[in-house]
């Protein structure tokens, strides 16, 4: 009987590894081939990686777009770390009434669809002249009301004795957060930078909207283009560009993994 489960369970396990690996697989062998053989299936790698690569760098700046993209995602990771997470740890170490009420408030804010704030975020940008510049898709995304959430969470766990002997020693509230706090929850923090990056990156609705010249688009809105150009959809032109969109995804997981692992189940350093 235990054979019989282990035998299930492992083939369960290689099953459901091949259902997650084959899109990916087939990403890559799509990027070596033609529209055509792609459109019939062809699950083999091709010779028609360099002609892609070509059609794709032809068409499009695709340096200047990446670095859009790079751009938008690293501001926007750096400053919504540091508000977020000062806020998520006011939140916690200096409770009241009207912070736990504001606290509800962000949580019941978190419930309402980006969608739905897409007419007053557009005309407050264009009061602002920010329509067709990053910073219109950087400052809305600054204020993560997840990443708030997911900290506090995870700053319930920082022993209060820290705090308080930080305190006798003279150290100000500021000086407490970036010099003791922080270090001590880098994993958290890592955790917190892998979701909002991945966020940005493949934010598609802020870029559609506020971004309307080539020269500042972003790779979601590059793949979204290339699907649009024409009657006849080069496969192979997109899949090469999903490939160049995720490998800032895959370098930055595969660095911080340990981490994202760690910060996901509240780890502290002590």
């Amino acid at each position: 009987m235990k054979k019989l489960t282990s035998v299930l369970k492992y083939t369960f396990l290689i099953i459901s590894s091949f259902i997650s690996i084959f899109p990916f697989y087939w990403m890559i062998a799509g990027a070596t081939n033609t529209a055509n053989q792609i459109a019939e299936g062809k699950l083999t790698f091709g010779d028609q990686l360099f002609v892609n690569l070509q059609d794709l760098f032809g068409a499009y700046d695709i340096p200047l777009i990446m670095w859009n993209s790079l751009k938008i995602s690293g501001v926007t990771v750096i400053l919504s770390l540091i508000i977020t997470s000062l806020a998520a740890f006011g939140f916690e170490k200096f409770t009241t009434k009207t912070s736990e009420l504001i606290y509800g408030l962000i949580l019941l804010f978190m419930m309402i669809p980006l969608a739905s704030l897409v007419i007053p975020l557009f005309k407050m940008m264009a009061g602002l002249q920010l329509v067709n510049q990053h910073l219109a898709i950087i400052l809305p995304a600054i204020n993560n009301l997840f990443l708030i959430f997911f900290f506090r969470q995870n700053f319930k766990s920082f022993p209060n004795e820290i705090i308080d002997a930080s305190k006798i020693e003279g150290a100000s509230n500021y000086e407490i957060f970036f010099r003791v706090v922080f270090p001590m929850m880098k994993s958290t923090y890592a955790a917190a930078a892998i979701y909002a990056f991945m966020n940005s990156w493949n934010s598609y609705l802020l870029p559609l909207i506020f971004l309307q010249t080539e020269n500042k688009y972003t790779m979601t809105l590059l793949i979204s283009s290339l699907s649009s150009a024409s009657y006849v959809a080069n496969y192979g032109t997109q899949m090469v560009a999903i490939i160049i969109a995720t490998i800032p995804t895959l370098i930055l997981f595969l660095f911080m993994q340990k981490g994202f692992v760690k910060g996901m189940t509240g780890s502290l350093k002590m």
